[in-house]
């Protein structure tokens, strides 16, 4: 797509403030908003078929693995990767490809005017729910074959709920969001077990008392459930790991962490399903070639930045922070420095929201071996959720008191002093509104950011 002209820049900003300040409305789970904008908008979602993905973890490492399986069986797949980190159009993207912004603009356009119909019957959907209505009316317009769409928040009444596109699958389930979803593992994996529809084909890789509530639920809508585990992992360097997948036997996967193989299994199965449902065939060659060159930002992703080796990961609640506590120590001795006797100490940069289990994350973290001596820069994100630099600091020097630990409000004066001071590795984690902040510095791609609007 050619560049936009300053007009279509001025709209496209225009319309990523419309969507924005929907964002006064808050969190309000249910479904009759989403339902009357996507009827407002000619029920779109009727037209397209494919893979709606809950659970606690991994739901975008399955949309990536997937996604590009799929792609390398040249089947057109739209997926929805979230939360952004940079511009608000990688939550809409089209064989990874984000929405151009003149498109992007229409759609908010047309989901703007069918919300004033359903405000006066249902109330004023919110952001998450326009941004549902608008990648459903964009994956119908543009023909996709196989939509592999995340769900937001919990699943039975996340907007991504109104639609069932024949498969649903569940990652995996655990204590986050307890305010909305529950405060027990059962509570909430009844929650996120409620996308799975009579008629679906299922797929999880939850255990223990969260899969005895899928199963209860795949039981009463008759729906086939194939449960995996983690496969065999047969190795893994700096770019990925090594799996034992049931069919195909050794398989490279292009995302880094221990945690990525039961995401490829599930990624697998959901694949699987997908031809079982009649809705996609993929071959093994495609599978291997797809699984071998998936890229998922931000998560656990490897950077130059100014000679200064960095990782970016997104551990913003206490399983994913003990993940990427694992996968540090393994990559430990892939990285610069680490084959030394002394490899020089890590710097970590930590943000967090508020109302995440800050003390939970901070105690995983600091269980990595890998962070002994770090330099941990604690810092804030922007946004009323946000945990302050130094009562974050506090709760880690709690954690580790011989570490030195530093709180810098400034996301940006917190990543330079990392840049500037740091010895070995850089790693930048907790909200994926830190990576965000971090990628939008460090990482030029072309078409990744928002146009420009030229100055007058």
């Amino acid at each position: 797509m050619s560049r936009p002209d300053a007009a279509e820049a001025a709209a496209y900003h225009a319309a990523v403030r419309v969507l924005s300040e929907r964002g006064r409305f808050g969190i309000r789970l249910g479904l009759a908003r989403t339902q009357a904008l996507l009827h407002a908008l000619g029920d779109p979602q009727l037209q397209l078929r494919g893979a709606l993905v809950g659970g606690t973890n991994g739901k975008g490492s399955v949309l990536a693995l997937a996604g590009a399986a799929l792609r390398a069986a040249g089947i057109r797949v739209g997926t929805t990767p979230k939360p952004h980190l940079v511009s608000y159009r990688e939550r809409l993207e089209i064989d990874g490809q984000p929405i151009d912004p003149v498109t992007f603009a229409r759609l908010v356009g047309e989901v703007m005017a069918a919300a004033d119909g359903v405000e006066r019957h249902h109330g004023p959907p919110t952001e998450f729910e326009l941004l549902t209505a608008m990648l459903f009316r964009w994956f119908a317009e543009e023909r996709v074959e196989v939509a592999v769409v995340e769900v937001g928040l919990g699943g039975r009444l996340d907007a991504t709920h109104a639609w069932d596109g024949g498969v649903a699958a569940i990652t995996n389930v655990a204590l986050d969001h307890m305010a909305w979803l529950g405060d027990t593992v059962p509570a909430i994996a009844r929650e996120k077990a409620a996308i799975i529809e009579r008629g679906d084909r299922a797929v999880t890789g939850a255990t223990g008392a969260a899969l005895e509530v899928i199963r209860r639920r795949a039981r009463r809508a008759g729906a086939p459930l194939v449960e995996v585990g983690a496969p065999p992992i047969l190795g893994w360097d700096r770019d990925g790991i090594d799996v034992e997948l049931e069919r195909l036997g050794k398989t490279r996967i292009s995302l880094r962490g221990r945690h990525q193989a039961e995401n490829a299994a599930v990624a697998d199965a959901v694949v699987d399903a997908l031809g079982a449902a009649g809705i996609a065939s993929v071959s093994e060659t495609a599978r291997r070639r797809g699984y071998a060159g998936a890229t998922w930002p931000g998560r656990l992703e490897l950077l130059d930045v100014d000679g200064r080796e960095v990782l970016l990961d997104g551990a913003h609640n206490p399983a994913g922070a003990a993940a990427l506590a694992t996968a540090l120590d393994d990559l430990r001795p892939y990285l610069r420095g680490g084959d030394a006797s002394s490899p020089p100490p890590m710097t970590l940069v930590h943000g967090s929201m508020a109302d995440k289990d800050v003390d939970g994350i901070v105690a995983a973290l600091a269980g990595a071996a890998a962070l002994e001596g770090a330099h941990i820069i604690a810092t804030q994100v922007p946004g009323y959720r946000s945990m302050g630099a130094a009562e974050l600091a506090s709760r880690w020097q709690v954690a580790l008191p011989a570490a030195r630990v530093s709180a810098i409000p400034d996301v940006g004066a917190a990543l330079g002093r990392a840049v500037d001071e740091a010895r070995g590795t850089i790693v930048v984690a907790g909200s994926l509104y830190l990576v965000g902040e971090a990628r939008g510095r460090w990482v030029h791609s072309e078409g990744a950011g928002d146009p420009e609007v030229p100055r007058t």
